[in-house]
């Protein structure tokens, strides 16, 4: 296993599956785990342990409103993690501060335990990120990024630049 993505909760299923969906497009191991780190710390280190032993190289992992999990696995393990803030929906009730509470406490972690983090929901900037750090180590996935940026610049080209009538 390559990357293990974490989230606290079932409700973030959705939001977590895109950062699976553009792993599986580059062919990129993985493995997802739902675990609060403030309900269960204990199942949590001991799970983080587990993936390190597995041979996980990069850790994704969301969370919403005080959005420990990102920084408290990064305590654990010295392997890089990409934080992903969630924004919380409970329908009828107050949604917090529409995820940038979690944002915040992603991105302000203490020094020396850095988190890296992408915008709101944004699962899939995390996947794409781990991929880049992969990419470094395995030529094939490298490879395949370049191709799939060249690929990006193509379609970039073909639908802008300047003199398009609207």
């Amino acid at each position: 296993m390559k990357v293990a993505i974490f989230f606290g909760s079932k409700s973030d299923t959705d939001t977590m599956k895109k950062a699976v969906d553009i792993l599986k497009e580059f062919d990129v191991e993985y493995k997802a785990y739902i675990i609060s780190a403030h309900r269960n710390g204990a199942l949590l280190a001991k799970t983080v342990k587990q993936v390190e032993a597995d041979g996980c190289e990069v850790i994704i992992a969301g969370a919403g409103l005080a959005a420990a999990l990102p920084g408290v696995i990064a305590g654990l393990t010295v392997l890089p993690v990409i934080g992903v803030p969630l924004e919380c929906i409970n329908p009828g009730k107050s949604n917090g501060l529409a995820g940038l509470d979690a944002l915040l406490s992603i991105v302000q972690m203490p020094s020396q335990i850095p988190v890296a983090t992408v915008g709101i929901g944004n699962a899939k900037n995390a996947a794409y990120l781990a991929i880049q750090i992969l990419a470094i180590k395995y030529p094939s996935l490298h490879e395949k990024l370049i191709t799939f940026r060249q690929k990006l610049a193509c379609e970039g080209e073909a639908n802008g630049g300047l003199g398009v009538e609207l």
